[in-house]
């Protein structure tokens, strides 16, 4: 080979090298399958890729990489890349972000409620208590109001609900509590198996969930309009994988956050939404509503109390909890 053929080739295989190692792969851990929950992580792998011509893709795995409970350590040691978890699960692991848990705190939409949650996320306090994990939140899972899908007789009243075991996590469980409810914590992905039998014999879930995890398969009532509150379930990165990116892949990255929530939002209210409704009614599931007069008494007897108790909990983890209320109420009373 004369020495321009050779010059030629080494530069061939030179740019040939640099391509590949321009080459990202980021493994990220979800659970369950796909759904509207997971609408906004999937918009953004197709997005990323779009923009970086394929050059960093979003591995996506339900299930595959880490019990739901376990993302936020896998994250931490660098297993993947990305994760999606549910502040309930472990709130002791990410207290700031519990906030967005407590019962009765007036959301109502999913546009404020992701608003609101990023107001939190960008708080100092909560990237400190993430950054604990390695973490760096990226994204809110904008969730409704959570309601009950339950078996066997169907409640009347509020105080039908002494007794009743209830899969329900956060400031959920500590609102039925007040109804003399019996709240357990488990994840999403157990819930079917423990209403089939018997554990529980009610399970707190948005609507989503309800139909994806089967609660609909075997419920037999479901609540209208309890509303005691919903779970906050954060997307985050590996902080040392997010620094490690490229200015081009990151900004395609943090870039196209505000487009894929902008799809999850639309895909929720307009297409899971729409579908609860013939599926209540397919199922023959039995609509259960409550008088103003007990909603109004639930959210009297639930909401000062369990913020008083988060507020001396954080107080007691030197957490800015009274700084992080002030900042989601005032939010709220600003109609934001």
């Amino acid at each position: 080979m004369n020495k321009t053929l050779q010059r030629t080739a080494l530069a061939v295989a030179a740019i040939a090298i640099a391509g590949e190692a321009a080459a990202v792969e980021w493994n990220v851990s979800l659970w369950g399958q796909r759904r509207a929950f997971t609408e906004h992580v999937e918009k953004l792998a197709e997005l990323v890729d779009q923009k970086t011509g394929g050059e960093f893709t979003l591995n996506i795995s339900y299930g595959g990489l880490s019990n739901n409970r376990e993302n936020l350590d896998g994250i931490s040691i660098g297993a993947f890349e990305m994760a999606q978890f549910c502040a309930g699960y472990h709130p002791d692991k990410n207290p700031t972000i519990t906030v967005m848990e407590l019962p009765f705190l007036g959301i109502s939409t999913l546009e404020q409620e992701r608003e609101i949650s990023q107001a939190v996320y960008a708080h100092p306090a909560a990237q400190a208590d993430l950054g604990r994990w390695n973490a760096t939140l990226l994204m809110p899972s904008p969730l409704p109001q959570y309601n009950l899908v339950g078996v066997g007789d169907a409640p009347a009243s509020l105080a039908d609900f002494e007794g009743l075991s209830v899969r329900a996590t956060g400031g959920i469980g500590a609102a039925m509590e007040t109804v003399g409810a019996v709240p357990t914590s488990m994840t999403a992905t157990e819930v079917r198996q423990a209403l089939d039998s018997g554990v529980v014999k009610a399970v707190s879930f948005a609507p989503h969930a309800h139909m994806s995890f089967g609660t609909v398969e075997s419920g037999e009532w479901w609540t209208t309009n309890l509303n005691p509150g919903s779970v906050n379930c954060p997307v985050v990165v590996n902080t040392d994988a997010l620094n490690g990116l490229s200015d081009e892949h990151r900004e395609a990255l943090l870039g196209s956050v505000d487009e894929a929530l902008d799809h999850y939002v639309d895909y929720y209210n307009n297409q899971t939404m729409a579908a609860w409704g013939p599926v209540l009614e397919e199922k023959g599931i039995a609509q259960v509503t409550f008088t103003d007069e007990e909603i109004a008494g639930f959210k009297e007897a639930a909401a000062a109390p369990a913020a008083e108790a988060w507020l001396a909990d954080m107080e007691a983890r030197g957490v800015p909890g009274l700084e992080l209320y002030d900042l989601v109420t005032g939010m709220v009373a600003d109609g934001m």
